[in-house]
């Protein structure tokens, strides 16, 4: 199969977790990434543990099949060699605070001025304006200003520090990924480039689908526990005996039904049908003692041929070796370049005929700089010139 995004050829200056998981989806469906990073000041995602082969499993993973060119941007020797690359890599994918780019001469409008079709994609926490524009922030503080958290954790305990990036993730990556897309549509029909402003924030604050949407039209505040999806109901997760947890979803009469019965509680099915919220918080309780009857195996043999919207709670390894996930393919093995293999989480895009295989595991950095400079037709006296002036690495 040709990658569908084979055409797209991409410089990316990002480090950490938003900017490199965008371009690895792209990278994965055959985009050319060429990533490029500072000889001096390390992407701080390559000393994250745990690490495999010396090599951090996470920059190993973020980084896949993209190829690493060490510049030093703040030399103009640098600025001259990413202008010669616009002349192929039409789209620019930065996660500087703003101003930094700019102040580099890699500011959107200076790169336009050579490449008017260039797409320059920005991902920051609090976007390109506003008061908070040049503020630093982590993902916990895009979900506490989004609104996000005010409603996900517990009464008694408050807010929950999430074990994944949302902000990060859903709202930078995935929001940064749709958006370039739709930029490269727009150009394939206009012939104009744009620059397009992802705010994780504001990408984080649009996740509030639901619960947002009753705020904004009803007026209606959620908080902790009070919403059918957020531990206010029945829908929740409930200890077992031996300390294990089982996820409960049984949303529809069919599910709440089978639930109950297989419990041997076929009477609460009425509880979980009713809408008054005394009735679900006594279905609740009754759920709670249910569930600690029994061992977490014995639960899941219980529930594994009954289709009720009950599932396990599963740790890595568990959901690694799990059928449905092993059916689906989801993890791949991705060669390190020393012979050996990697296992890494696999792309989770699934069209008709197969991508590409993954090609390698995260570069070193600067590992293509002698490649990517001689396809720009440089001699090998200029990239050791370069080398020695300390411009590359």
């Amino acid at each position: 199969m040709s990658a569908p995004l084979a055409s797209l050829k991409i410089l990316d200056f990002s480090t950490l977790l938003p900017g490199p998981f965008a371009s690895l989806l792209l990278a994965d469906m055959g985009a050319e990434v060429l990533r490029i990073e500072s000889p001096t000041r390390l992407d701080l995602l390559r000393v994250l543990p745990p690490h495999d082969h010396g090599i951090s499993a996470s920059h190993a993973y973020l980084n896949r099949n993209k190829r690493s060119l060490a510049l030093d941007l703040k030399q103009p020797e640098a600025l001259e060699l990413v202008k010669q690359l616009l002349a192929d890599y039409d789209i620019v994918l930065e996660q500087f605070r703003p101003g930094v780019m700019e102040r580099l001469g890699l500011g959107y409008e200076a790169l336009k001025a050579i490449n008017p079709k260039l797409i320059y994609v920005s991902i920051t926490g609090y976007g390109q304006t506003g008061p908070y524009k040049d503020r630093a922030g982590h993902d916990i503080n895009y979900l506490a200003l989004a609104g996000l958290s005010s409603y996900t954790g517990r009464a008694d305990s408050g807010p929950l520090p999430l074990g994944m990036q949302v902000a990060d993730i859903a709202g930078g990556s995935l929001h940064g990924v749709i958006g370039l897309l739709a930029a490269v549509i727009s150009r394939q029909q206009t012939g104009q480039g744009t620059h397009l402003d992802v705010s994780m924030t504001d990408c984080a604050f649009s996740l509030n689908a639901m619960a947002g949407a009753g705020y904004l039209a009803c007026g209606e505040e959620p908080g902790w526990e009070d919403q059918m999806l957020n531990g206010g109901s029945f829908y929740d997760c409930y200890r077992s005996r031996d300390g294990r947890w089982m996820s409960v979803g049984s949303l529809e009469p069919a599910f709440m039904q089978q639930l109950c019965a297989a419990l041997g509680r076929p009477e609460l099915a009425a509880q979980g049908l009713s809408p008054k919220p005394e009735q679900q918080l006594a279905l609740k309780d009754a759920l709670k003692v249910e569930f600690e009857k029994h061992d977490f195996a014995e639960l899941c043999e219980l529930f594994a041929g009954i289709d009720a919207c009950v599932e396990p709670v599963l740790n890595l390894g568990e959901a690694v070796q799990h059928p449905q996930l092993q059916a689906r393919e989801l993890v791949t093995q991705v060669p390190r370049g020393d012979g050996s293999s990697q296992a890494q989480i696999a792309c989770p895009l699934k069209f008709s005929e197969a991508l590409p295989p993954p090609r390698h595991v995260g570069a070193a950095p600067g590992q293509h700089t002698d490649q990517v400079l001689g396809e720009l037709g440089l001699s090998v006296e200029r990239i050791a010139e370069l080398r020695r002036a300390k411009v590359i690495a």
